[in-house]
């Protein structure tokens, strides 16, 4: 996933470090789209229209990221595979001058609405078009989320994971307190920063800071093919799951400030939008939650 993994656990069983690895190993196998072995990457190249057997936790997610996409109109798109490498971002490597237009536009037909056939009873998918699967928007949040589920099944009660900056905590600390997680502001904005408790709940950022190249954000819009230029430096998406979390937080990264707060508004998420200019906005769900 190309970042680091940590896990803070009351009273460790022995062996939990390499059961930890072994889920994510597990995961990268699946989902992964720099490992050219992974089902995904296979499946990014096979020809488009046939059908592809996945495991459920694959069904899962894909589900998860397709519902997104939809509550979104687009703003999320596990489709976008074709866009994430045409402006570097992507296994193929970095560039340095803009694809062109028609390069563009190209990448974005393939994409969005219809690209991706999900059939949940049967275990299996089809790309329509040939478009490519690229699950970096959500596939930390469920690593993070099945790291705890492997946790709780070797009897852990009290543990906070995380994964580039994705967390859960579950249960609580030796003291007795929560596990109080610090949300930094994006760098060079001079905002407290946001402390969560948590306690039995996720918390996922998405910001335009943390990778970039000449060509601007690595946050790519699946609906206009580009780049986001819109002053969203950071969003922060609290949730009863991670996967849900990151997937949500990629998405209203990518809406224009205010279609974004709208959308948190509507779906009733507990968001913290940072936009550069206008400095820190929270949706009345994580409101509730801080009161």
């Amino acid at each position: 996933m190309g970042t680091r993994w940590s896990a803070t656990i009351v009273a460790p069983p022995p062996g939990v470090q390499t059961a930890i690895q072994g889920v994510l190993t597990h995961i990268l196998a699946q989902m992964s789209h720099w490992e050219r072995c992974s089902q995904l990457s296979q499946i990014n190249a096979a020809a488009p229209g046939g059908w592809h057997g996945i495991a459920p936790e694959f069904i899962h997610v894909m589900g998860v990221a397709l519902d997104i996409a939809a509550r979104s109109d687009g703003a999320f798109d596990p489709a976008i595979g074709a866009l994430v490498d045409l402006w570097g971002f992507g296994p193929p490597g970095p560039r340095e001058d803009a694809p062109s237009d028609a390069a563009i536009d190209a990448a974005r037909s393939a994409a969005g609405p219809g690209a991706i056939e999900l059939d949940a009873p049967l275990l299996r998918l089809r790309r329509v078009r040939p478009a490519r699967l690229d699950l970096s928007g959500i596939a930390k949040g469920h690593a993070v989320d099945a790291v705890a589920t492997r946790l709780r099944a070797l009897g852990c009660a009290d543990f906070l994971v995380e994964i580039g900056g994705e967390l859960v905590g579950v249960g609580i600390q030796p003291d007795g307190q929560p596990w109080w997680v610090d949300v930094e502001p994006p760098p060079g904005m001079a905002l407290a920063p946001l402390r969560i408790a948590l306690h039995g709940i996720a918390v996922a950022t998405s910001g335009d800071y943390r990778r970039a190249s000449a060509q601007g954000s690595h946050s790519i819009d699946p609906r206009t093919g580009r780049p986001i230029a819109h002053g969203t430096a950071s969003v922060t998406v609290i949730h009863a799951d991670c996967c849900h979390a990151d997937a949500w937080a990629s998405a209203l990264t990518v809406l224009e400030p205010e279609a974004a707060k709208a959308l948190a508004e509507r779906e009733g998420l507990a968001a913290q939008l940072v936009v550069r200019g206008n400095g820190e906005w929270l949706s009345s769900g994580l409101r509730a939650m801080l009161d």
